[in-house]
């Protein structure tokens, strides 16, 4: 059997070099034969160090002699998984994380810097022990939260400007945690109740998510998803609790037209279907044909009908000109709501990156407006947590389309909770336990 720290290390180092985090997982799962035991530590060595770089980094450059990025790259990876090991896994007994990662650089080409490794890493347990401050933290508070959580600087500025210092350090906090699986129940299919007692009966906990009628938390570990009971016969589908509430901003209804622009992978657009009973036209749009292949598998799973595929740019499209009684336009965004699940995000999105983003958004939004007939509906929805792709999008299409107004929302069950004083809607993660996800809902008016 491989050691889960060398397969760590493999992945670790694809990762360095530009592949994103799950590929890289993938490719190395795929070298080694771990146990289910060995899986989870390796994942949580791989996803946790590089959530953790920045932190782990400023820890190098603490203790060791040479700046971390002076150091071989490769040497860097190793010590980052000493560290993260001594730092944050409990469970993991310092000697064992110190001589599995002086083996693991005697093995890959280390032999003669193992003195090196293993000082640093008993400097460090000595500095914890003696609860001596390890990290040089500066005065300015964006450096500090952005060593101490390990993000880039401009998010955390971006967060401090809108929630303050405590609410940034708790968002922050919640980021960095293993995130959880939610699933959706389809209600055309089973009941929730049905879903819960076939897990009880295989061992996996879930618990039921507050104002949300199709929603199951997994509690713990499930093993593969795809092996639960009900996923073949399309019991359920994997969507976060915050992605099931557009589908209940959409408020979809039976024999409508809905216009799902940016579709794929079609959580959303499954959801809609079920929402509206089957029955009506769902036209799902993407420019991105092989996620559109997940759209239709799914669909197919959940043995949904009312679904048509639409391949292509929804913004070059005008067959949908005022034929959509909804149109949902849940936008290409930076992601900053979901940086939990996608370990490697904080540090390939960029503020050049969220202008570029934030100028297609405005395009997708005004282009979308004219699917909409009068009278209807248009939901505008992200997973990010910047002002600049949401509150920013929505104040300027509305100051340039004078029959647009926004629909207060907090009728809707389950939306009052998260709704603003503006009247869009802001899941905050460290408040509501969900991914962060932005979300207003449009009327096109005569007025």
């Amino acid at each position: 059997m491989s050691s889960p720290r060398q397969l760590a290390f493999t992945a670790l180092r694809d990762v360095h070099k530009g592949a994103y985090t799950d590929v890289a997982i993938d490719r190395a799962l795929k070298k080694g034969n771990l146990d289910d035991r060995n899986r989870r530590l390796f994942t949580d060595l791989v996803y946790g160090s590089t959530r953790r770089q920045r932190t782990l980094d400023a820890i190098i450059d603490r203790l060791g002699k040479k700046k971390s990025h002076q150091q071989p790259k490769d040497l860097r990876t190793i010590l980052h998984l000493g560290l993260y090991q001594l730092r944050y896994q409990q469970k993991i007994p310092s000697a064992a994380a110190v001589n599995t990662t002086v083996q693991l650089a005697r093995d890959n080409g280390f032999a003669g810097l193992t003195g090196v490794v293993n000082g640093l890493l008993r400097q460090y347990i000595r500095l914890k022990e003696s609860s001596q401050e390890i990290l040089n933290l500066p005065e300015n508070p964006v450096e500090q939260l952005g060593i101490l959580h390990s993000f880039p600087d401009w998010i955390i500025q971006v967060w401090l400007e809108q929630l303050g210092f405590e609410q940034t350090e708790q968002l922050c906090q919640w980021m960095n945690k293993t995130p959880n699986i939610d699933l959706r129940i389809n209600p055309l299919a089973t009941s929730l109740e049905s879903v819960e007692a076939a897990f009880q009966a295989v061992g996996v906990e879930c618990q039921r998510l507050p104002n949300l009628p199709q929603g199951l938390r997994l509690m713990g570990s499930s093993g593969a998803i795809q092996n639960l009971p009900g996923f073949k016969e399309g019991w359920w589908t994997v969507q976060d609790s915050s992605a099931q509430l557009v589908g209940y901003l959409l408020d979809p209804q039976p024999g409508e037209v809905i216009i799902d622009a940016c579709a794929a992978p079609g959580g959303k657009t499954t959801h809609i279907a079920e929402l509206m009973g089957d029955r009506g036209k769902i036209w799902a749009c993407d420019r991105t044909a092989s996620r559109l292949r997940k759209l239709q598998q799914n669909a197919q799973r959940l043995n949904l009908k009312s679904i048509e595929i639409c391949p292509g740019d929804s913004r070059s499209f005008d067959q949908f000109n005022c034929i959509g009684d909804r149109v949902l336009l849940d936008v290409p965004c930076s992601g900053l709501g979901t940086l939990h699940r996608h370990a490697d995000a904080r540090w390939r999105q960029t503020p050049q990156k969220v202008e570029e983003l934030a100028l297609l958004q405005q395009e997708l939004i005004t282009h979308a407006a004219n699917f909409v007939k009068l009278g209807g509906v248009m939901v505008y929805a992200t997973c990010t947590l910047h002002s600049r792709e949401n509150e920013d999008v929505i104040t300027n299409f509305l100051a340039s389309h004078p029959h647009w107004q926004i629909e207060p929302s907090t009728t809707i069950y389950p939306l009052a909770a998260y709704a603003s004083p503006h009247g869009w809607l802001k899941v905050l993660p460290h408040k509501h336990d969900m991914d962060g996800f932005f979300m207003v809902r449009l009327r096109k008016t005569n007025n």
